[in-house]
């Protein structure tokens, strides 16, 4: 994957996530940091940040709960240690922070 290809493949991911946010309602503001970086905030302060590193051609992904990693594998972002989808794991972190079930779908899309 190219450089051009990659920044491409995360700046529709990050719209994916903003998406799916906007469709689940809950309260956490979306802000973008850069082309690459999403920040989620949410009402308790915390913050979990998705961002794209061009160098390692990987999605991170930060939370509270931790840091991990994602690369693209047959059009879909999957964790590097277990092969879980990114908006998988996203809305599990997401669940969490924000304390109610959110289920995040935008793999398919």
């Amino acid at each position: 994957m190219t450089e051009t290809e990659f920044q491409h493949e995360v700046a529709m991911v990050l719209e994916r996530i903003e998406t799916a946010l906007d469709e689940v309602g809950a309260d956490i503001d979306c802000e973008r940091k850069a082309d690459t970086v999403l920040d989620l905030a949410f009402a308790d302060g915390s913050h979990v940040i998705v961002n794209g590193q061009a160098a390692a051609k990987e999605i991170w992904l930060a939370a509270k709960s931790g840091g991990q990693h994602f690369r693209f594998h047959e059009g879909v972002w999957v964790n590097t240690r277990d092969g879980a989808d990114l908006f998988r794991i996203l809305s599990s972190v997401v669940s969490q922070q924000c304390g109610q079930g959110v289920i995040l779908r935008g793999q398919e899309i």
